[in-house]
Protein backbone atom coordinates (compact mmCIF):
# COMPACT_ATOMS: atom_id res chain seq x y z
CA UNK A 1 0.00 0.00 0.00
CA UNK A 2 1.43 3.26 -0.84
CA UNK A 3 -0.89 5.87 -0.25
CA UNK A 4 -0.98 9.70 -0.63
CA UNK A 5 -2.75 12.32 -0.81
CA UNK A 6 -3.25 14.99 -2.99
CA UNK A 7 -4.86 18.35 -3.79
CA UNK A 8 -8.28 17.97 -5.89
CA UNK A 9 -7.83 20.01 -9.12
CA UNK A 10 -8.72 20.40 -12.45
CA UNK A 11 -6.54 17.47 -13.15
CA UNK A 12 -8.56 14.64 -11.08
CA UNK A 13 -11.59 16.53 -10.02
CA UNK A 14 -13.59 14.50 -12.47
CA UNK A 15 -12.61 11.01 -10.85
CA UNK A 16 -13.18 12.26 -7.50
CA UNK A 17 -16.72 12.81 -8.37
CA UNK A 18 -16.94 9.11 -9.20
CA UNK A 19 -16.02 7.98 -5.93
CA UNK A 20 -18.98 6.77 -3.86
CA UNK A 21 -19.44 4.95 -0.34
CA UNK A 22 -21.74 1.48 0.07
CA UNK A 23 -25.21 2.70 -0.19
CA UNK A 24 -25.64 2.05 3.03
CA UNK A 25 -23.38 4.81 4.48
CA UNK A 26 -24.66 7.36 2.20
CA UNK A 27 -26.82 9.13 4.88
CA UNK A 28 -23.90 9.73 6.35
CA UNK A 29 -21.54 11.50 4.49
CA UNK A 30 -21.94 14.31 1.93
CA UNK A 31 -21.11 13.57 -2.00
CA UNK A 32 -17.97 14.73 -2.63
CA UNK A 33 -19.26 17.24 -5.00
CA UNK A 34 -21.19 19.11 -2.01
CA UNK A 35 -17.35 18.88 -0.31
CA UNK A 36 -16.03 20.58 -3.43
CA UNK A 37 -18.99 23.14 -3.23
CA UNK A 38 -17.88 24.05 0.25
CA UNK A 39 -14.52 25.50 -0.80
CA UNK A 40 -16.26 28.12 -2.69
CA UNK A 41 -19.21 28.55 -0.72
CA UNK A 42 -17.27 28.37 2.65
CA UNK A 43 -20.73 27.60 4.53
CA UNK A 44 -19.28 27.52 8.03
CA UNK A 45 -18.11 31.44 7.14
CA UNK A 46 -15.17 33.31 5.92
CA UNK A 47 -13.04 32.53 8.44
CA UNK A 48 -12.78 28.66 7.88
CA UNK A 49 -10.26 27.49 4.46
CA UNK A 50 -11.15 24.03 3.60
CA UNK A 51 -8.29 21.83 1.51
CA UNK A 52 -9.87 19.18 -0.57
CA UNK A 53 -7.50 15.96 -1.01
CA UNK A 54 -8.02 12.67 -3.20
CA UNK A 55 -6.78 9.48 -1.44
CA UNK A 56 -4.26 7.58 -3.72
CA UNK A 57 -2.90 3.81 -3.59
CA UNK A 58 -0.25 4.46 -6.04
CA UNK A 59 -1.87 5.67 -8.70
CA UNK A 60 -5.60 4.72 -8.34
CA UNK A 61 -7.81 7.11 -6.36
CA UNK A 62 -9.26 4.90 -3.70
CA UNK A 63 -10.86 7.92 -1.49
CA UNK A 64 -11.43 11.80 -0.84
CA UNK A 65 -11.04 13.58 2.50
CA UNK A 66 -11.61 17.29 3.06
CA UNK A 67 -9.74 19.07 5.84
CA UNK A 68 -11.67 22.75 7.43
CA UNK A 69 -9.70 24.55 9.25
CA UNK A 70 -9.60 28.15 11.25
CA UNK A 71 -5.79 29.53 11.12
CA UNK A 72 -4.19 30.40 14.36
CA UNK A 73 -6.33 28.18 16.20
CA UNK A 74 -4.84 25.36 18.32
CA UNK A 75 -8.22 22.71 17.80
CA UNK A 76 -10.37 24.24 15.07
CA UNK A 77 -8.63 21.53 12.45
CA UNK A 78 -11.38 19.45 10.88
CA UNK A 79 -11.46 16.08 9.22
CA UNK A 80 -14.73 16.05 7.09
CA UNK A 81 -16.32 14.57 3.90
CA UNK A 82 -14.20 11.51 4.55
CA UNK A 83 -14.81 8.71 2.19
CA UNK A 84 -12.90 5.49 1.06
CA UNK A 85 -14.54 4.49 -2.03
CA UNK A 86 -16.88 1.17 -2.00
CA UNK A 87 -14.71 -0.78 -3.98
CA UNK A 88 -11.64 -0.39 -1.73
CA UNK A 89 -13.61 -0.41 1.77
CA UNK A 90 -12.09 -3.29 3.96
CA UNK A 91 -8.66 -2.78 2.84
CA UNK A 92 -6.71 -0.88 5.58
CA UNK A 93 -7.27 2.86 3.48
CA UNK A 94 -9.34 4.39 6.25
CA UNK A 95 -6.43 4.23 8.74
CA UNK A 96 -3.97 4.87 6.24
CA UNK A 97 -5.54 7.58 4.84
CA UNK A 98 -6.96 9.01 8.41
CA UNK A 99 -2.91 8.37 9.16
CA UNK A 100 -1.66 10.78 6.11
CA UNK A 101 -3.89 13.31 6.66
CA UNK A 102 -3.50 13.77 10.56
CA UNK A 103 0.22 13.87 9.91
CA UNK A 104 -0.60 16.42 7.21
CA UNK A 105 -2.12 18.52 9.79
CA UNK A 106 0.23 18.60 12.44
CA UNK A 107 3.11 18.98 9.84
CA UNK A 108 1.66 22.25 8.45
CA UNK A 109 0.00 23.57 11.31
CA UNK A 110 2.16 23.89 14.42
CA UNK A 111 -0.42 25.58 16.45
CA UNK A 112 -2.82 22.49 16.17
CA UNK A 113 -3.28 20.68 19.39
CA UNK A 114 -6.29 18.70 18.30
CA UNK A 115 -7.77 17.29 15.36
CA UNK A 116 -11.56 17.21 15.16
CA UNK A 117 -14.76 15.20 13.04
CA UNK A 118 -18.21 14.61 13.26
CA UNK A 119 -19.69 11.56 12.96
CA UNK A 120 -23.17 10.10 13.63
CA UNK A 121 -24.44 7.95 16.14
CA UNK A 122 -25.44 5.07 13.67
CA UNK A 123 -22.15 4.96 11.40
CA UNK A 124 -20.40 2.19 13.70
CA UNK A 125 -18.15 1.25 11.65
CA UNK A 126 -16.98 4.89 11.47
CA UNK A 127 -16.96 5.44 14.48
CA UNK A 128 -15.01 1.96 15.69
CA UNK A 129 -12.69 3.44 12.89
CA UNK A 130 -11.76 6.79 14.62
CA UNK A 131 -11.70 4.83 17.96
CA UNK A 132 -9.32 2.57 17.19
CA UNK A 133 -7.32 5.54 15.75
CA UNK A 134 -7.55 7.20 19.30
CA UNK A 135 -10.50 9.95 18.77
CA UNK A 136 -12.62 10.41 21.47
CA UNK A 137 -15.94 11.89 21.85
CA UNK A 138 -15.69 15.65 22.99
CA UNK A 139 -19.51 15.48 23.99
CA UNK A 140 -20.50 18.28 21.51
CA UNK A 141 -23.08 17.98 18.96
CA UNK A 142 -23.91 19.56 15.67
CA UNK A 143 -26.33 18.72 14.17
CA UNK A 144 -27.10 14.91 14.53
CA UNK A 145 -22.88 14.59 14.49
CA UNK A 146 -21.13 14.22 17.31
CA UNK A 147 -17.34 16.06 17.52
CA UNK A 148 -14.69 13.58 18.43
CA UNK A 149 -11.23 14.62 18.70
CA UNK A 150 -7.66 13.86 18.39
CA UNK A 151 -5.24 15.72 20.73
CA UNK A 152 -2.11 15.94 19.07
CA UNK A 153 1.17 15.04 20.68
CA UNK A 154 4.54 16.96 19.86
Amino acid sequence: MDIRLEQVTRDNWEVALRLKVKEEQRQFVPEVSVSLAKVYIKPDGDNVEYIPFAIYDGEKMVGFVMHAYEADTTDMYWINGFIIDERYQRRGYGRAALTEISKWIVNRFPKCKEIRLTVYKENHGARELYKRFGFEPTGDVYGEEDAWRLLVNK
